[in-house]
Parts: structure tokens; C-alpha cells; sequence
């Protein structure tokens, strides 16, 4: 691409370093600033009324928010930049609300460029890469399409959508970009086009949102931001360096730089009552390595450390008013510079006189002295004796943590400077393990570490000097700022109510929610948030967590309220990216429940294997062991309206069918394999139908064997798979071009699950039951414990056929035969050779006679459910093993007859890890309380 082209990429400037910001122009950025937060100061008392409104001061939100852009608060400007953005869509890119759009689901790899510099600028719980976001948002969007992630986190989709007019960062993904601004893909397919993307930002928590606008506002000139950070550091060494001094030899004047120095926690021999240095009864520094056993250095007996009782010290501390007590740890080994090397040493008197003056001294700048609070996560640091937010920092770095606070409070690039501060807090506090074995081996900072997701204490602690911590910070930080404006809003409150969101004015939205009881935010973002003095209100907190009194009907609920609004806000048709990572059948469950009710449909499910870089349709709720995405769209309010109309005929069965399947992909497959699409077999077509309408509120209007029947005299059929007329055309032409079709990987968890497995191994192989068994047996060792699973024999007479010699051999067994065996070939179907062969093969029958064994097996799994209902009435008990497709289908019976109460009544006598684990029970249980206002 030439300059030219380039030039037309970048957004219009004001001229004469004036700032323009939603149609008013300013002398400059300050000047903006200082106008908005005048403004938004007055607009304080109705956002509070907001749900998820941070917990503060007025001025501290303030000071903290660059408004419009930013605010630590409910942004009142959203839908000012809203229609600005779609007022440029259509004079800048000549588009309107009505143009045509058609996606397809789009599955990318989400575990890429993890060591980007863009990625491990500003450290956080859990974060996608920026690249693998970028994927999705150049299939799902055109320049100046507006992109919503309601729980923004660090902002990497923010990041994505004004790297999409990035070509450099677009070849990186390994697509290609030419002279028309065409993106194309590795097999020279458009996919999209250059240019920025706008995004709106919300989450809950102050400091997500903080680094968020760390990353996304532009730096007009870096060089004054350097010149700038790198004179507050030398002030800071001015008056903080002596801290961070040691002598090279002990009765030498030579002074060398300390880099970190190792702490060890102090215990109490439980036989001699000596104290015992950690370090020096767990380390061997010879075998560089953790002693296996332990002995006193004192009396020589073997002690654990479990029974062990820590050391304590006790002192006043002068900012609380009172005497503290807390672990004592004393310095086993400094890292310092002399000259240009590095070099380790035992602490000496210098050392020890050093820290004793550190000690007595005074920090006269502010600094948080708050409690923890009481969490899940803050358990820990409160029973070792760590109660108070400061206590987390040793002095010196505390001192130097405050004075740095202090000297940025008014700079311009304040909140730039406080993501600094708090990425380099990351490795400078109580929390930092070491790795003994590297750390005596090669020493340097990549010898401490930290355990995610919690608040852990190690009894050898590693402490960085926070100086050095700083500088870095800075140089890393300075190469990932965008210099070019960039297009973005950030709001901070809950998305269970993003009502200053217009309806329908989302493009496309890319979320990565919380887990369940993965992660504890609000707490774990406590510490820092106690240094910005504004705090996350975890009252709408999507998460299980026992302090909160929060379990996972709360978090379902939580995440409906949150998927509700995702709805309302995006555009009908479009679609929503869920990136899920989680072990647990239960919150996948409440995940996918909720996106259902709040009336997406779910269009495909990908697990991600990490290892391998690729996608795998899943087929089972248990099957949760990988990331998953989950891609979902609005339905156009035509068809929810049609279907409405039509509720209780089949057609709005079809309707659904219909608007289905012009969503899914219509072919899949690389390099001469072709994928099964799963969406689009008729059991999954059918399971997505029924859920639609019972989560709407609509009666299901037609069976399982009438749909399994019908289905294929409505629709095209093609490799078990249902198409559209329009779409069959396509799906050949590439279907000829590949010889075979990739296996899915299924968990072979449950009934429907170990059928869908049969269904495969038949589908690529019709064999005898005898072929089939030892591989059956193979796959059924994780059933479920209150699984009832039928014999091999049942399965197989109640879903599939066997030939038995009756008329001609069947053309999925002729057809596997002739290709397979060359004495075959050419043979016709009721020639004996041809028929010998295929005799007592099992195989997967045609629609028509599907639909009838469908209509058997039915019955016979609604006589197992009213063989239940009879144990219940003699019982009091929970059934404790039982056929879960049984259950299932007394459900949807029950519901198409409107008895609720049946549904609720064997409900609550299943085990409810059966319930939140399976997400159909789960459907007709949790709607059938609705119906009944439990």
C-alpha cells in the first residue's frame, strides 16, 4: 500500500493543535478535559441512581475519569458518540440502517499472541489477546461498525477494533491487505475490509476500566511523555535511592544498586522452641532446589511445616493509631549492580543497620491503610496476621509507591501513569514467590512469579525494588500507546443495566464474562483500588461467591439480566461472540441458559484445543474441559413476530428452521477434509427449535419423530446434514472437492451423547455389533454415576438398522462396501457377494425410517418416566441413577401439556448437580418455575 492510501485512513485533525470532541472545538486536550468534568460533575446525582455506580468520592471519580472518553462512572455521553458514529458511517463509508447483512459463525484461535507487548503492558486477571478478537471483529463487522464489550476488562477488544486500520498489525494475523483496502485470508478469500472500528467499553470494576483507557487514549507526543516520567523517577531516586543501596564488600566504600532482595518467613521449632529460618531449613543452595525433608538447625528433628507456628513481631503503626502485629520476615539473600554486573550476596550489618533505618523512618505522603475486606480470596492474608492494605508493601517500597502517587497527581498523563504504577506493583509486594531453583541457578526478576486468582503468601518472598520496577514499566509501556487518535467510549458501571444504551445500536458485540467462581474481582482488585480510593460496587458482581451469599442461581440470573441487555442494545440479525473458559457443566450451563432466555440462538459452540490450535463442535454440556466459543445472533424482528403468529401450528417450528439456517455455515472444511456442521442435523436443529420456543414462552408445536420425518421433506438433505434450496448448490459444489469427512470428537458422557457417538462411527462405518462393542466400552468409562445407560443392544435397535439379508444391501452399506473392498466394486445391491458381506452390519437410517424408530423409542422412554413418577409417590427420596433421555422426555411432555407442576415436582427430586449440569433439564425446570411464579 502506498502513502496515499494510508493517508486515507487516518481520522480528520483539527488544525492549529485544537482539539475537537462530539462537534466542540477546544484550544486543547486540558481544556476538554476540564469542560467535561464540569459537566459531569453536575450530571453525578441522577448516574448514581445507576446500577453498579463505583463506591467513592465525587472527586476521586472525577479526578479519575477523562470524560467524555472515560468515565469512572455511568458514561452519560454513549449516545452522543453513538450518533456521531453512525452520522460518519453513512457520509464517510455511504452506508445506511437498511444495507444488507449475512455472517456466518466465525471460529478463531483465542489463544494467540499472548507474548505481545500490547498484551503484557498492563497485567490483569484473564485477558484475550487483542489479535484473536481482531479475527472476529473483521468478519462480523465494515469499517465504522460500532462494537460492544460489556465486560471490557483491560479494553484488548477496544484494542482490536482500532488495530483493524492497522495493515501491518493486520498482516500479522496472516491475511494480506491490497491497493482497494480488500482483506483477504490465507486462501485469498475477502473476509473484510481495512479501517477502524468505534467501541463502546463498560465493566464494573474502576480498575478494569482505568486500564482500559490506559491503552486506548493516544499519545500526541511521546517524547514529552518520556521526558516526563523519566524526571519523576529521578526525583523519586533523589529521595528513595538510599533505600535501595548495599555494599559490595563489607568494610568497602564501594556501593552497589540493589535489584531485589529475598525474604524468608520465621517459625518456631516445635521440639526446641528455636526459630527456625525458612530459607535456611527448606533451601539446599548447593543442589540449587526445595529440601525434601526438613530438620531443625538447633536440635536436628525432622519438622513440617504445617506444624509449624509462625513468628510474629509486633509495633505501633503511626498511621492507625495502633499496635500491629503481623509475620515477621527477615533478608536471606540481595541482588545488587556494581559497574555493569550483577551479583548476589548474604545481607551484612550495613544491610541490617540499613533496614532498621528504613524502619524508624516517616512516609509523609498518603498512602491506603484500609482493611481487607472479608471475601473468599482474603481469608488467607487475614489468619497469617495481614489485615491492612499497606501491609502488603514493604516500607521502602511503600514509600517509594506514595511519593510516586503524589508527583503524578496532576500531570496530564495521570491515568497513564497509574496503570504504570500498578503494573509495576505486579511483582513488587508480599505476593511474589520465588523459584528457588532459577533463582540460584540464573537469578534475575524471572525468578519470581505469582499464583493468579488469589491472595497467597509465601513464606520466601521476593521484593523488587519498585524503582526499578517503575523504569521498566515506562520503557514497555511507551512502545504500545496508539499515537493516532483512536475511536472509543468507556463506561463504568454493571451491564445488568446499561440503560444510557440506546436499543438496537450495536453492530457487534464481543464479550469474555466471568466464570462462575473462577475469579474473585472485586476482591482481588481491592488492593489497588484502595490506591485510586474508588472501588467496584460488587452488589451486581456476576459471580459464586460464599461472602457475597451468591451461588450459581444467583449467577445465572446475574448473567441473564446481563445478556438481556446485550440484547436489547444490539442490532437485529447481528451477532454475539461469548469467549467462555470453564471446567464446569454447571456454569456453562447457566452461560448458555442465559443467552437462550434472554433470545439469542446459539448458532455454534467450539471448544479450542490449545495444544493443537483448532476448533472441535461439541455436542455435550459436560464436554467442558477447553475454551469455548460460543456464537449466538438476534433474530430479525420479522421472524420473531412471524412465529409468534403462528405458535401452536407446526410452521413456527419451520419459521424458526428456516431463519436457522440462513445463519449457518453451509460448508466446512480445509485442505480436502470436510467438517460435519452439527447445527445443521436434524436432533440438533430440533434441540435448538424446542428451546427457542420454550424460553419464549411458546408451546413446542411438533414431536421429535415428526420433526426427524418432515424435516427432510421440507429441506434438502445432504451427508445427514439439512440445507436450504439456495444453499445446496454451493454445498455440493465444494462437497465434491474433498474426499472424506473429519470425525468429531465427542465426551461420551450420557445416552444422547454415547447415540451421537454410534451415529458417527456408523456414519463412516457400517459394522457388526460385534466391530462396534470394543471400542463402546472404551468410550462409556466417564458415564455419569446417576446415569442409567442402556446395554450396546438397546442403543443400537432403538436409533439404528441392521441389515439382515432382507432385499437389497442398503445404499450406506453398498456404498461403504464398494469403496472399501476392491473383489466389490461394481456389484449391484441384491448381488449375493455384495450381500454376504454386508449381513448383521448396523448402519444409520434414512429420515422416514428414523422418524419411526424415533416414535418407539419415545414411548418407550415416556413409560421409564412414568415408572419414576411411581417410585416418587412411594418414596420421599431423590432417584439416584435413572436414564437422563427418560427424564428429558417426560419434561417435554409435561410442558407441551402445560403441567408445570410435574416438571417441578420430579425436579426437585433429582440430584441438582443433574439439574444445573444438564442444560435441557435445566430449560423445563427453571421456565416450568416461572410458569408457576416459584
Amino acid at each position: 500500500m502506498d502513502e496515499k492510501q494510508l493517508s486515507l485512513l487516518d481520522d480528520d485533525q483539527a488544525d492549529n493543535g485544537t482539539v475537537v470532541c462530539l462537534g466542540m472545538t477546544f484550544k486543547n486536550d486540558e481544556e476538554r478535559r476540564e469542560y467535561f468534568r464540569n459537566e459531569l460533575r453536575k450530571k453525578l446525582p441522577e448516574l448514581k441512581k445507576i446500577e453498579g455506580f463505583p463506591i467513592g468520592d465525587d472527586e476521586d471519580i472525577i479526578a479519575l475519569s477523562d470524560p467524555p472518553y472515560y468515565t469512572a462512572c455511568p458514561n452519560p455521553w454513549i449516545n452522543d458518540f453513538i450518533e456521531e458514529w453512525e452520522r460518519e458511517k453513512k457520509e464517510k463509508y455511504g452506508r445506511d440502517e437498511n444495507e444488507e447483512y449475512h455472517r456466518e459463525p466465525f471460529a478463531a484461535d483465542v489463544s494467540e499472541g499472548k507474548n505481545d507487548p500490547i498484551y503484557n503492558a498492563h497485567s490483569y486477571h484473564t485477558k484475550v489477546p487483542h489479535r484473536a478478537i481482531m479475527r472476529y471483529i473483521l468478519h462480523y463487522t465494515k469499517p465504522g461498525d460500532i462494537v460492544f464489550d460489556g465486560f471490557g476488562g483491560t479494553g484488548m477488544t477496544g484494542v482490536a477494533a482500532n488495530l483493524c486500520n492497522d495493515p501491518k498489525e493486520i498482516q500479522k494475523l496472516g491475511y494480506t491487505v491490497d491497493q482497494e483496502l480488500n482483506i483477504f485470508d490465507e486462501d485469498s478469500n475477502i473476509i473484510s475490509k481495512l479501517g477502524v472500528r468505534n467501541c463502546i467499553l463498560n465493566d464494573l470494576s474502576p480498575t478494569a476500566t482505568l486500564i482500559s483507557n490506559s491503552y486506548l487514549s493516544n499519545l500526541e507526543d511521546k517524547r514529552a511523555f518520556l521526558d516526563e516520567a523519566n524526571m519523576i523517577i529521578e526525583e523519586i531516586e533523589q529521595e528513595c535511592g538510599w533505600m535501595f543501596e548495599t555494599k559490595v564488600e563489607q568494610n568497602d566504600s564501594k556501593i552497589g544498586r540493589v535489584n531485589y532482595t529475598v525474604w524468608s518467613d520465621l517459625f518456631i521449632c516445635n521440639n526446641c522452641t528455636k526459630e527456625l529460618i525458612y530459607w535456611d531449613i527448606s533451601v539446599d543452595e548447593q543442589e540449587k532446589k526445595l529440601k525434601d525433608e526438613m530438620y531443625c538447625r538447633h536440635c536436628g528433628v525432622k519438622v513440617n511445616k504445617r506444624e509449624l507456628e509462625r513468628v510474629y513481631e509486633s509495633y505501633y503503626d503511626p498511621k492507625l493509631g495502633k499496635v500491629i502485629r503481623e509475620p515477621k520476615q527477615v533478608p536471606v539473600l540481595i541482588n545488587y549492580t556494581y559497574g555493569k554486573q550483577r551479583f548476589d550476596k548474604k545481607p551484612d550489618e550495613f544491610d541490617f543497620e540499613l533496614f532498621m533505618r528504613i524502619k524508624e523512618m516517616k512516609i509523609s505522603t498518603w498512602y491506603p491503610t484500609n482493611g481487607l475486606k472479608n471475601g473468599d480470596k482474603t481469608v488467607e492474608p487475614r489468619r497469617i496476621g495481614l489485615e491492612y492494605v499497606h501491609q502488603f508493601y514493604s516500607k521502602r517500597n511503600l514509600a517509594v509507591i506514595s511519593l510516586f502517587l503524589a508527583k503524578v497527581k496532576n500531570s496530564k498523563y495521570k491515568n497513564l501513569f497509574l496503570n504504570i504504577l500498578r503494573s509495576s506493583m505486579t511483582y513488587s509486594n508480599r505476593m511474589v514467590k520465588v523459584n528457588i531453583p532459577r533463582l540460584l541457578s540464573k537469578g534475575g526478576i524471572y525468578s519470581f512469579g505469582f499464583v493468579n486468582g488469589t491472595y497467597y503468601i509465601p513464606s520466601i518472598n521476593g521484593e523488587r525494588s519498585m524503582i526499578d520496577a517503575l523504569k521498566s514499566k515506562i520503557e514497555s509501556t511507551a512502545k504500545t500507546l496508539f499515537e493516532k487518535p483512536t475511536r472509543y467510549c468507556i463506561t463504568n458501571q454493571s451491564i445488568t443495566n446499561i440503560s444510557l444504551l440506546k436499543n438496537d445500536s450495536i453492530d457487534y458485540i464481543f464479550i469474555d464474562p466471568p466464570f462462575g467462581s473462577n475469579l474473585m474481582y472485586s476482591e482481588l482488585n481491592y488492593l489497588w483500588e484502595s490506591w485510586l480510593r474508588v472501588f467496584t460496587d460488587e452488589a451486581p458482581e456476576a459471580i459464586v461467591n460464599k461472602s457475597q451469599e451468591k451461588i450459581i442461581d444467583n449467577y445465572r440470573l446475574l448473567m441473564l439480566d446481563s445478556f438481556k441487555e446485550c440484547y436489547r442494545v444490539l442490532k437485529p440479525g447481528r451477532w454475539i461472540t461469548v469467549e467462555f473458559s470453564n471446567s464446569q457443566a454447571s456454569v456453562w450451563n447457566s452461560i448458555r441458559e442465559a443467552l437462550e432466555r434472554a433470545g439469542f440462538i446459539i448458532a455454534d459452540v467450539s471448544s479450542l484445543d490449545k495444544k493443537q490450535g483448532t476448533f472441535n463442535a461439541i455436542t455435550t454440556t459436560t464436554a467442558v474441559k477447553q475454551d469455548l466459543v460460543i456464537s449466538a445472533y438476534k433474530p430479525k424482528q420479522e421472524n420473531i413476530e412471524k412465529m409468534r403468529r403462528e405458535q401452536n401450528t407446526e410452521e413456527s417450528a419451520w419459521t424458526f428452521v428456516r431463519q436457522h439456517l440462513e445463519q449457518l455455515p453451509v460448508f466446512v472444511g480445509h485442505k480436502g477434509e470436510a467438517q460435519i456442521i452439527t447445527e445443521r442435523t436434524p436432533r440438533i436443529l430440533f434441540d435448538r427449535m424446542v428451546a427457542y420456543h420454550v424460553q419464549n414462552g411458546l408451546p413446542v408445536p411438533i414431536s421429535s419423530a415428526d420433526f426427524q420425518e418432515k424435516v427432510a421433506q421440507r429441506f434438502p438433505m445432504r451427508d445427514g446434514m439439512v440445507f436450504l434450496e439456495s444453499q445446496v448448490a454451493e454445498y455440493d459444489k465444494k462437497r465434491l472437492l474433498v474426499k472424506e469427512f473429519v470425525q468429531m470428537n465427542l465426551f461420551v458422557s450420557d445416552e444422547n451423547s454415547a447415540i451421537e457417538w454410534l451415529r458417527q462411527q456408523l456414519l463412516k462405518k457400517p459394522q457388526t455389533r460385534q466391530d462396534i462393542h470394543p471400542n463402546f466400552m472404551k468410550e462409556i468409562q466417564h458415564i455419569a454415576k446417576h446415569e442409567k445407560l442402556p446395554e450396546l443392544d438397546d442403543l443400537l435397535h432403538q436409533n439404528f438398522l441392521k441389515y439382515e439379508g432382507d432385499g437389497p444391501v442398503p445404499d450406506q452399506i453398498a456404498s461403504y462396501l464398494r469403496r472399501n473392498y476392491k473383489d466389490l466394486r461394481g456389484l449391484e445391491s441384491d448381488d449375493p457377494q455384495l450381500k454376504e458381506k454386508a449381513m448383521n452390519r448396523w448402519y444409520v437410517p434414512d429420515p422416514n425410517k428414523q422418524a419411526d424408530l424415533e416414535k418407539l423409542r419415545e414411548k418407550a422412554l415416556l413409560r421409564e418416566f412414568e415408572g419414576y413418577l411411581e417410585e416418587l409417590e412411594k418414596s420421599k427420596k431423590k432417584l439416584k441413577q435413572f436414564r437422563t433421555e427418560a427424564i428429558r422426555a417426560g419434561f417435554k411432555k409435561a410442558w407441551s401439556e402445560k403441567d408445570y407442576e410435574k416438571i417441578v415436582k420430579v425436579g426437585d427430586r433429582l440430584p441438582e448437580k443433574v439439574i444445573q449440569e444438564d442444560d435441557k433439564l435445566l430449560m423445563y425446570y427453571d421456565n416450568a418455575q416461572i410458569r408457576l411464579g416459584l
